[in-house]
């Protein structure tokens, strides 16, 4: 067992790579100390599954006792605890021992599925614009494999890019309580925004030709960044909105801002929402 891939002891000096590895992978952090009888009976469980599920997750062993300040960071207070780390971040886990069955059913919220490979042509199809053609693939996915929640996720993207604000609200709502109260879902509730507030707008290109002809319709401007959000074009959305409220900061009830806000939001951790928001709290003051 020591000597399998799929399973590695934390140090201070590998704990990066791991966390560097989170991003192609999840990585299942099992905090434990040799004392502990409880971890005595999960972590043969967690072995199993780690060489069951063939590197589609990485199994983190880190002692408690032996790597002190790295379980302190986490604020590890009663082992077992296990944290499962996506892209850098502990995104599920539990604590105590749990039957074999809740910890694969929690891996598989999260290990890659073939279905992903679906969601991933509908997202390329969302972001050109081709809302109709990631709809039916998702759909398509969502058929062959109904337990996978990023599918739903996406569908729920796709149909509110597509107007269907009652369709998407009503995917969101089928997923599980779990699943609805996790950051994804919560974004999404944006996307939802966004969907209804051009429901009876025009079209991108007649949005654009508007502001064409008269750049200080804002109406458009805010409707045009909208439209952008909704299939992805999140730098386009923002630089629409950061327009807006260099033009007219009050505009719409500071509708410039709160959109920024809500395509933060959407954006998560990504690196490019310090440099915006440093641009957008210059022009708020």
């Amino acid at each position: 067992m020591a000597d399998s891939p799929y399973i590695v002891d934390v140090t201070r000096d590998n704990f990066a790579d791991l966390m560097e590895a989170s991003f192609q992978v999840p990585v299942l952090m099992d905090f434990w100390a040799s004392w502990c009888q409880p971890c005595q009976v999960l972590m043969p469980v967690l072995a199993g599954l780690a060489e069951e599920y063939q590197g589609k997750f990485i199994l983190a062993k880190l002692n408690t006792e032996d790597e002190q300040e790295l379980a302190a960071e986490f604020g590890i207070r009663s082992i077992p605890t296990i944290k499962l780390f996506r892209d850098g971040a502990p995104v599920d886990g539990f604590m105590g021992v749990q039957p074999e069955g809740q910890v694969r059913a929690m891996l598989d919220r999260h290990v890659a599925r073939e279905s992903d490979g679906q969601v991933a042509a509908a997202l390329e199809h969302l972001r050109s614009g081709d809302t109709d053609a990631a709809i039916a693939l998702l759909n398509e996915a969502r058929e062959a494999d109904p337990d996978n929640s990023r599918v739903v996720l996406a569908l729920v993207e796709a149909q509110a890019a597509g107007g269907d604000v009652a369709g998407a609200t009503a995917t969101l709502d089928s997923l599980p309580a779990s699943d609805r109260d996790k950051p994804e879902a919560a974004a999404l509730k944006h996307q939802l925004f966004f969907a209804g507030e051009i429901a009876n707008a025009p079209s991108a290109d007649e949005l654009a030709a508007k502001l064409s002809s008269n750049v200080d319709d804002h109406d458009a401007r805010l409707s045009l960044a909208y439209r952008k959000a909704l299939t992805r074009d999140y730098d386009a959305a923002i630089e629409l909105l950061l327009e807006l409220i260099q033009m007219d900061r009050g505009f719409g009830d500071d509708a410039g801002r709160q959109g920024l806000l809500k395509v933060f939001d959407l954006l998560g951790d990504d690196e490019r929402v310090g440099q915006y928001r440093r641009r957008m709290a210059s022009l708020l003051h």
